[in-house]
C-alpha cells in the first residue's frame, strides 16, 4: 500500500518514512504543501499523512482542495496543536483523523490501517481487499497470506513484493519497477537485491507446492501467473 507523507521537517519525515516502510508500506515524501497537493492529485495513494503547518500551502487547505476536486483519499493530520478546536478544524477541512505531536509510530500505523479499513468498507465490501491468483490469497487489511489454505509468514518487504506482483498478475514487471515500488528509492538497476528478495519469496510461496507461480522472464523481469 502506498502512503503520501507531506511533512517539511526532515527528521520527522524520515522517522515516519522509516516506521511505515518497516511495516510494509511504500512511502512518498513531499516537503512542502504545493508539492504534496500536486502528488496527491496526479498519483494514487491509499492514505495521506499531512502536517498542518507547511510552507507553500498549509495542510488544511490541501485537504479542502482535494475534497473539492473529488479526491477522497483518507487523510490524517499531524500537528503540535491538539486542542479540541484544532481537531474540529481538521475534520471540517475534510480530514479523517488528527494526531498530535509527538506521537508513536505504532499509533500512526494503527490509525492509518483503521482509515484504510473504513475507506475500503465505504467503497465496497472487504472482499475487494483480498488479492487472489490460483490458490494463493493475500489480504491487504489483515496482511495475511495463504496458499492451499496454509498460512505463509512473510517479512514486510516480501509482503510488499508479493502485493505488487499480485496486483500485476499476468504482466511482466521489471527489476526497476520493483525497486521503485518496493524500496521507493533508486538503486543501481544492476544490483541483485531484487533477485535475492524474489528468491526468498519463491522459497515461501512456491518451494513446497506443485505449481510454481513466480516466473523469471530472462532479460525482462518477473511475472506471477498460474502457468
Amino acid at each position: 500500500m502506498r502512503i503520501l507523507v507531506i511533512e517539511d521537517d526532515e527528521k520527522i519525515a524520515a522517522f515516519i518514512s522509516r516506521g511505515l516502510k518497516e511495516n510494509g508500506y511504500s512511502v512518498k515524501i513531499a516537503t512542502d504543501g504545493l508539492m504534496g497537493q500536486s502528488l496527491a492529485e496526479i498519483e494514487n495513494y491509499d492514505a495521506i499523512v499531512v502536517d498542518v503547518m507547511l510552507p507553500g500551502k498549509d495542510g488544511l487547505e490541501i485537504i479542502k482542495d482535494l475534497r473539492k476536486n473529488k479526491i477522497s483519499t483518507p487523510a490524517i493530520f499531524l500537528s503540535a496543536k491538539s486542542s479540541v478546536d484544532d481537531r474540529i478544524a481538521g475534520l471540517q477541512a475534510g480530514g479523517d483523523d488528527y494526531l498530535g505531536k509527538p506521537f508513536a509510530i505504532s499509533e500512526l500505523t494503527a490509525r492509518i490501517q483503521a482509515l484504510i479499513r473504513r475507506s475500503s468498507a465505504q467503497v465496497s465490501s472487504e472482499q475487494t481487499m483480498i488479492l487472489q491468483v490460483a490458490d494463493l490469497t493475500l489480504n491487504l487489511l489483515t496482511r495475511e497470506v495463504y496458499r492451499e489454505g496454509k498460512k505463509i509468514e512473510l517479512q514486510a518487504r516480501e509482503f510488499s513484493l508479493l502485493e505488487y506482483l499480485m496486483k500485476n498478475a499476468g504482466r511482466c514487471v521489471t527489476k526497476t519497477l520493483i525497486l521503485e515500488h518496493v524500496w521507493d528509492y533508486n538503486f543501481d538497476p544492476q544490483t541483485n537485491v531484487v533477485d535475492v528478495l524474489v528468491c526468498r519469496l519463491r522459497n515461501k510461496i512456491d518451494k513446497n507446492f506443485k505449481v510454481p507461480l513466480i516466473h523469471t522472464l530472462r532479460g525482462m523481469g518477473y511475472v506471477l501467473k498460474e502457468d
